[in-house]
Parts: C-alpha cells; sequence; structure tokens
C-alpha cells in the first residue's frame, strides 16, 4: 500500500452508524414545594436531541423503572423520560408528609417538563401518573398532545382506595431478596402474568438495602392520607376528563377494581371520546411490559405523524 493511500485509509470519516445507541441515563431536577426544595430522580432514553418525546409516570408506590421495557422499545423513535414522583424510587422523601399530593406532583411535573426544553410531549400515565396527565392535559395550552391513561379514568373507586390503603406504607422489612420478590408477587398479583425475569426486574428496583434486610423504596409516609379518614365515597374527576381535548387512549385491565368497565366505557363517549382497550388476565395494572401491550401503546404515539 502506498504512503498516500495509507494516510487516506487512516483519516477517513468513520461510517456512521446504522443504529445509533442512546442508553438510558439518570438524571435529576430541582423542584420547589410549600415547605422548600427537594430533587427529582428521573431516567431518560434515547436521542436527548430528539423532540418527540414521552414521558412516563407510573403509579402510587411505584417508580420510573416499572418502564424499563417500554422505554427501551421505543428509544429508537423518542426520548423517552421516566420520572420518580417525589417520595419514591431515587427522588427526595418529603420531611412534611401531609405535602405529598397532586398540587405538588403536578407542580414538579412542570419543572420536569421545562427542563427538557420541548413545547410539547406524549404522556403515558399509569394509575396515579394517569390523574397527574389528566390535570395536566385539562389545563389551557397544555404541553400534552397524546395522553395515554393506564388503568385510571375520571372515576376512582372506593373499594380501589381502600385497597391500596391496605398495604401502602406498611410493608415489613425483609430478610432477603427472595422474601421481597415473594411479597411483591402477592401484593401485586393484579399487574397479571408476569414472566420470571420481570418480576425480578420490578423486585430490584422496589426495594433499598437496609440494616437488617431490605425496605420498600418509597416514603412509608405516603400512606398517611389514607389512613387520616377513611375512604366512604369515589372519587370523581369527570369535569377534569371533560376539558382534556387531545388524543387519548384508555387503557383497562380486565379485572381492574380502580377503573370500572362502565367508567371506561363512557371514557370513550365523553370529554376526549379515548380511544378504548382492554387488557385479559389483568387487573389494576398492565404493566407495560409484554410485547402486545407495547405495541399497544407504540401504535398510538405513532398516530401523531411525527408532528412536535
Amino acid at each position: 500500500m502506498s504512503l498516500l493511500a495509507a494516510l487516506k485509509r487512516l483519516f477517513a470519516p468513520l461510517p456512521a452508524p446504522s443504529r445509533p445507541f442512546h442508553g438510558m441515563r439518570e438524571k435529576s431536577v430541582q423542584c420547589l414545594g410549600p415547605h422548600g426544595l427537594h430533587r427529582m430522580a428521573y431516567t431518560e432514553w434515547g436521542d436527548p436531541r430528539n423532540p418527540r418525546v414521552v414521558v412516563c409516570v407510573h403509579g402510587l408506590t411505584r417508580n420510573g423503572r416499572d418502564f424499563d421495557y417500554l422505554a427501551r422499545a421505543l428509544a429508537d423513535e423518542y426520548r423517552v423520560v421516566c420520572p420518580d414522583v417525589v417520595g419514591r424510587g431515587r427522588s427526595d422523601w418529603l420531611g412534611v408528609k401531609g405535602d405529598y399530593g397532586f398540587p405538588l406532583y403536578v407542580g414538579d411535573m412542570i419543572t420536569l417538563l421545562a427542563r427538557l426544553e420541548v413545547d410539547s410531549v406524549n404522556w403515558v400515565g399509569t394509575s396515579m401518573g394517569g390523574i397527574i396527565g389528566m390535570l395536566i392535559a385539562s389545563q389551557p395550552h397544555t404541553p400534552i398532545t397524546r395522553l395515554v391513561l393506564n388503568d385510571v379514568g375520571p372515576l376512582i373507586t372506593a373499594t380501589a382506595l381502600r385497597r391500596i390503603g391496605e398495604y401502602v406504607g406498611r410493608a415489613p422489612l425483609f430478610p432477603s431478596m427472595e422474601a421481597a420478590e415473594a411479597y411483591i408477587r402477592e401484593v401485586s398479583a393484579p399487574f397479571g402474568p408476569l414472566t420470571d425475569e420481570q418480576w425480578k426486574h420490578l423486585t430490584a428496583y422496589s426495594v433499598r438495602p437496609q440494616q437488617g434486610g431490605f425496605a420498600m423504596i418509597y416514603d412509608p409516609g405516603i400512606g398517611d392520607a389514607f389512613r387520616q379518614a377513611p375512604v366512604l365515597l369515589d372519587v370523581d374527576l369527570w369535569p377534569v376528563y371533560e376539558r382534556i381535548a387531545c388524543p387519548t387512549l384508555a387503557i383497562r385491565g380486565a379485572h381492574s377494581d380502580l377503573l370500572e368497565r362502565s367508567t371506561h366505557q363512557a371514557m370513550g363517549a365523553r370529554g376526549a371520546c379515548a380511544q378504548l382497550a382492554e387488557i385479559d388476565d389483568v387487573g389494576h395494572a398492565p404493566m407495560l411490559m409484554d410485547d402486545a401491550q407495547i405495541e399497544l401503546v407504540r401504535s398510538f404515539l405513532a398516530a401523531d405523524g411525527g408532528e412536535h
């Protein structure tokens, strides 16, 4: 090989990768509450420059790592952001437990959206995360352009709230990861038929090491609100739902006690007139881990035509 050919080969530009890889990144943002500042952690997947953003928000005692399977599947097409709502996962715990509630959660999410520096987002919300999404999507000039409500709607049954109140903040200290997994499989049985790998994944991000064993990775103080007063009535959010104008997908676990079938059907005819889907053999709530559930969400989001 001539010297000239060798130099050309040495300084030739590298071929562009056929599929850019942007793995998971752990970040945080500082938020302001009634009693001071707190840090909200989040994971981010996909190209950080991608203007097409999906924000995935978890349920009451869960955290953003629930969405790892979905985020990984969407990361080639979207920038996927999965926050740990304050008091859960890697986020700070609040000193004043009475501050836990939707006014604070909505404010924190608006702070997060400002950090992302985008004008619009898609929103995937499971249970509590869906309520946060509804509250934001119902506002004038909302940044949410497509909304996925995963097993939650504008009427929350008192029965479901009482069931949740029975275990929130009352988990024991587990002597081993095996004991933690057994507990999570029991209290989370309504999630449906998950694989062993998926249960291990949920367990790994549901507990933290503590002296003497493992504890749940959320603030037990979150459960205080459920025990301050008995839950006697359903929670009615129809006025909120009926202000939502963006395209909406309402997913229901076929055996859900939080989103009743009659409410689910009414969501297709009122307000956002949501596209409806029901997942067999699941209660509260579908975990969006298996291929069929992931494809359901992907297909709905893809209908936006890429306009962001």
